[in-house]
């Protein structure tokens, strides 16, 4: 799929969506984002059975992130002649392992291994989704098709660690981790039955990764992605200590829920118009974010407020995922691939960085200053969005440009 697709037939702008094979790859990046959460939501019991305190047990998560921040480019390079369904499964084959080691670990060393294979496949199928998305739909449809194929993420990210924290509370912490493993062999028979083989790269077609990102518009909308997902990873990392000193500890979750819900309501909004209006959609998730973060500096002492923020958060946040990966995909073309595999390395670069930010702020300085960080990174992401009217966050219909 090439922006040659510009001008498509009516009967394939109306063609349906295939449904079935695009909530196999939603379910894949539920999955792979649930894996990656679970241990916050199970930490009690993890920490308790593997011998370890539970800040030393939560780099379980941190190491998930690693593996997926240095494989995601080089593994995504390598593999990049597969045919596209083969890789699939073997990377969510790779879940399948990494939740049954973890699930039957006594040994925490082990346990990191294991996590940080998860984090090795996850890497490479985050840079996969959206790349795989796209080639099953006519270029019209490629904003739903990947609203679809990556809403799975937001509603593991939106309800995944409550859920952990739930079912960690019915059964033991490890079979937590085996029930994964057996959605994941499920989810192997659904890609098999549902979602179409494509061939990998001719080598000659492909693009060393230099010249990837000096394509027009790849490099603004990596930048975007970094600075949006850190400012976001700060707030969200460290939400209950920011909640705390306004006597909100115990409505947390409550927050969260907020913001999760709303998410979805931004993931149908993406869906709905990334093929039309992508550029003011990225501009209005930069503005009302930064709104958020604004009320939460000055009028934090107000729970309504807080609670509208946290929804504006999630209206903010729910669609980007597809607004940013569609954005790099229009921008990079025949380099898809590759350009998702940097986008997925900022991504996770983000998450990372944004615990560690955030956990300076907190030891140099009270957690109202979280909020203020937030938004001075999201300054620079809308003057980027702004600025990348040519290439990366263009106007118009995508595939016309």
């Amino acid at each position: 799929m090439t922006r040659s697709d510009a001008l498509p037939s009516p009967s394939i702008t109306n063609a349906r969506l295939p449904l079935a094979g695009l909530l196999a790859l939603a379910t894949t990046g539920f999955i792979t984002l649930l894996t990656e959460t679970m241990p916050a939501g199970v930490l009690p019991g993890m920490s308790r059975d593997l011998g370890v305190s539970e800040s030393t047990a939560g780099q379980s998560v941190t190491v998930f992130a690693i593996g997926a921040i240095l494989a995601a480019i080089p593994l995504t390079k390598a593999t990049i002649g597969w045919p596209r369904r083969h890789l699939l499964l073997v990377a969510i084959a790779g879940l399948a392992i990494a939740n049954t080691v973890t699930a039957l670990s006594e040994s925490f060393a082990l346990t990191l291994a294991a996590r940080c294979l998860g984090g090795i496949v996850g890497g490479l199928l985050w840079a996969l989704l959206a790349g795989y998305a796209v080639r099953m739909v006519p270029s019209p449809q490629r904003g739903k098709a990947m609203a679809i194929a990556m809403g799975g993420a937001i509603v593991a990210l939106s309800v995944g660690v409550p859920a952990a924290a739930f079912l960690s509370k019915l059964v033991e912490w490890r079979y937590a981790f085996g029930i994964m493993t057996v959605l994941t062999i499920a989810l192997i028979v659904w890609v098999i039955a549902a979602v179409p083989s494509f061939p990998g790269q001719p080598k000659g077609s492909r693009l060393p990764l230099t010249r990837t990102i000096r394509i027009p518009g790849v490099a603004p909308v990596l930048f975007v992605t970094l600075t949006f997902v850190l400012a976001h990873s700060i707030l969200y990392t460290y939400i209950a200590p920011f909640l705390k000193p306004l006597g909100m500890a115990g409505q947390v979750d409550a927050v969260l829920l907020t913001f999760g819900l709303v998410s979805l309501v931004s993931i149908w909004i993406a869906g709905a118009l990334v093929h039309r209006r992508l550029r003011l959609l990225m501009i209005l998730a930069c503005v009302l974010f930064a709104t958020c973060a604004l009320l939460l500096g000055i009028f934090s002492g107000v729970p309504s407020l807080v609670y509208a923020s946290a929804a504006l958060w999630g209206l903010a946040f729910g669609g980007t995922s597809t607004l940013l990966q569609t954005a790099v995909a229009e921008a990079a073309g025949d380099a898809g691939d590759v350009a998702q595999a940097l986008l997925t390395t900022g991504w996770n670069v983000g998450i990372a960085g944004g615990g560690i930010i955030g956990g300076i702020v907190l030891s140099g300085l009270d957690a109202s200053w979280l909020s203020w960080v937030t938004l001075a990174l999201l300054v620079p992401a809308l003057a980027t969005v702004l600025a990348a009217h040519k290439n990366g966050f263009t106007k118009g219909e995508l595939g016309s440009r």
